[in-house]
């Protein structure tokens, strides 16, 4: 039987890993709801056997260590967490504590909704903002200042003539929800990893090195309060009148918020935040009540971890108990390969459900669902349904573990699962219908075929019409086709076959990295096509010859293998070609003695003379290559000004670290 020590070892070890995937790889294992529980036995536990109590328990501190990627700031005033209350009792006794603490009978409460995002704070020094923070452990956070800069609706100086000489503000940056979507759909387009949930992206989105990438992400700042409150003594009294203060100053506060009397007024308060939760542009997990004058807060103080004068009071979890009718798998725009469960009506969150996500064959085994097994699922706001956990108690005798088809259920293709990735994808990328528009998107972009004015409404046209199933049936369109379709006239349709023709005289290396082959872009298109010669070479080439090209590896090699082994992907190449799509074949473009030859380059920065596009075709005219990111297999580092991260991980890495002239010299010699 396992012993109250025992029991808060092992809940403590397990609250640190989810803390660490949580706050610190901005990836978290399992919903909020669940880690609340651990977190409260853990406290109960300790509550029970005050000699349990460490000091390095998580009840004692706040979040996850700094990342050592950022220069590390000493918070002057802690950021400190808040005790939750998950019921109406929690929340009335909360009131009661109060009360009885400041020998009152009514106290009024600052309310505001419990914002989903990462806690930062912001320091302005005479109205200017100096410095910029994550909460860190709560005493130590990384110095994001650069990255905050870029938020729109943080003020870089603040407007009116009361601002103190020193102002530390905190708040939380959230991704409002309709731009996470967005920021989802780049990323499945790009074949990126998806983030889990709004807060995830915000978080991941700060954390960038770089801040031009932080610059591209939708975040948003609201502010719910400040470090320290003296600096407003005695000028303001109420936590309402300085949020009210810091608005005037145009610092972002919620609109939500109020000021309402007692146990009551917080229920009140409470109902219609989350009545309302859904039509808020962000996510929220629940309210914050705060007493709200400066002086009683002062007076109640805090304990360990959470002042006295607050909490959050929770939302519950949006979950429900249904069966298992089936499992399904549905082929994604780009041949993603997706579980979903089909269950027994069930309604949660407001709805009715009868589908929820099992993410990925991993994500399947890891909770290890099947067919016929009792399943609690889980629908917060507007988020995909999903199976958060099995009843395994309920599990019938004899039931079927599940296993991904080898074959895609839509187009019959070989599925394809690297080992390193979770993603299980179809390789019939030119003949999926699942993938259609994806991949006609694909061949017609600029690096690729660069067939200009088919954009992405003309091929849903086209494909939903039954005009285009394959890259091949673009050129057998005809003028009175195209001229028929919705908002297409006849001058636009001329101009469309007219760009049609034009692709059909390209190079290899444009014609392979049209193809949509799964981990090859546009660089390693041109070392095969440099490589090869010709697509029949290529066409030829096993595992073995495919590694034989500079910076092709085992992983590449096997995608390519099963792309060209798949009889639907050569049949309509061979039906591309039948077309009149041709470039020049022949010997390979660059010989060995080529002075860049066999040598990698990355560009970072501005260059004095050269644009990025020039120096990239300087460096492939001399035999070199030029990729994105810095890595062991890099042999130069080209920097201009302004360089960055690139420029740090080369030095890190001692990777030699070229001007323009010098590049030039090399080219030279």
């Amino acid at each position: 039987m396992t012993t109250p020590a025992e029991r808060a070892a092992f809940l403590r070890a397990e609250i640190e890993r989810h803390n660490h995937a949580y706050y610190v790889l901005d990836a978290p294992t399992i919903p909020d709801a669940e880690y609340d529980k651990l977190f409260r036995e853990l406290q109960e536990l300790e509550a029970a056997h005050p000699e349990l109590a460490t000091p390095d328990s998580p009840t004692q501190r706040v979040g996850g260590a700094p990342l050592p990627a950022f220069r590390q700031v000493a918070h002057a005033v802690p950021m400190l967490s808040l005790n939750n209350a998950f019921t109406a009792e929690e929340a009335e006794a909360f009131d009661r504590r109060c009360r009885e603490a400041l020998g009152v009978d009514d106290v009024d409460y600052a309310c505001e909704p419990k914002f989903d995002g990462l806690a930062i704070t912001l320091r302005y020094e005479h109205g200017l903002f100096v410095l910029g923070a994550t909460r860190g452990d709560g005493f130590t956070g990384e110095d994001v200042t650069q990255n905050l800069r870029t938020v729109r609706n943080i003020p870089l100086r603040l407007t009116g003539s009361d601002v103190p000489a020193q102002l530390e503000v905190r708040g939380e940056v959230l991704m409002p929800r309709r731009e996470f979507e967005k920021l989802n759909e780049r990323q499945r387009a790009a074949g990126e990893k998806e983030f889990v949930n709004p807060r995830n992206a915000a978080a991941g989105s700060l954390r960038q090195l770089d801040p031009k990438i932080t610059a591209q992400r939708p975040l948003r700042f609201f502010a719910y309060g400040v470090a320290d409150a003296s600096v407003f003594h005695p000028a303001l009294t109420l936590h309402s009148a300085l949020m009210d203060r810091l608005a005037s100053w145009g610092i972002p506060v919620a609109a939500e918020r109020a000021v309402v009397r007692g146990a009551a007024g917080l229920l009140a308060y409470y109902e219609k935040i989350a009545a309302a939760r859904r039509t808020l542009s962000y996510d929220i997990d629940g309210v914050v009540y705060k007493v709200n004058r400066l002086a009683d807060q002062e007076k109640l103080g805090y304990v360990s971890r959470a002042p006295r004068f607050a909490i959050a009071h929770k939302f519950p979890a949006e979950e429900a108990t249904t069966t298992v009718l089936a499992i399904e798998v549905q082929v994604g725009r780009t041949g993603a390969l997706t579980p979903v469960a089909r269950l027994a009506p069930v309604f949660v969150g407001g709805v009715t459900v009868t589908n929820a996500t099992l993410h990925n064959e991993d994500e399947v085994r890891r909770k290890d669902v099947r067919v016929g097994d009792t399943v609690i699922v889980r629908r917060a706001g507007d988020v995909i349904p999903e199976v958060v956990a099995v009843v395994p108690e309920k599990r019938r005798p004899g039931s079927a573990e599940f296993r991904l088809p080898a074959r895609c259920p839509v187009c019959g293709s070989a599925v394809e699962k690297p080992e390193d990735e979770a993603i299980a994808r179809c390789t019939g990328g030119l003949y999926c219908p699942a993938q259609r528009k994806q991949a006609l998107m694909h061949f017609a972009s600029r690096r690729a075929l660069d067939i200009e004015g088919l954009g992405e409404k003309l091929v849903d046209q086209l494909v939903d019409a039954g005009l285009v199933e394959t890259a091949a049936d673009l050129y057998r369109l005809d003028l009175a086709t195209l001229a028929g379709l919705e908002r297409m006239g006849e001058k636009s349709a001329r101009n469309l076959l007219a760009a049609i023709e034009k692709s059909k005289q390209t190079t290899l290396a444009r014609f392979i990295y049209a193809l949509g082959i799964r981990n090859v872009g546009e660089a390693t298109a041109k070392d095969l096509a440099r490589h090869f010669g010709s697509l029949e070479a290529l066409l030829a080439a096993d595992e073995a010859a495919l590694q034989a090209v500079p910076e092709v590896g085992p992983v590449v090699a096997s995608s390519i293998v099963r792309f060209f082994a798949e009889p639907h992907n050569r049949e309509v190449i061979a039906a591309l070609r039948a077309a009149g799509v041709s470039w020049e074949e022949g010997t390979p473009a660059v010989p060995s003695r080529a002075p860049l030859a066999g040598k990698t380059f990355v560009l970072t920065g501005t260059l004095p003379t050269l644009t990025r596009e020039e120096a990239k075709a300087l460096i492939e005219a001399a035999g070199g290559k030029v990729a994105g990111s810095v890595s062991k297999k890099t042999d130069y580092v080209v920097a201009g000004a302004e360089a960055g991260a690139k420029l740090a991980k080369a030095q890190e890495l001692g990777i030699a670290i070229l001007d323009e002239n010098g590049l030039r010299r090399l080219i030279a010699s």
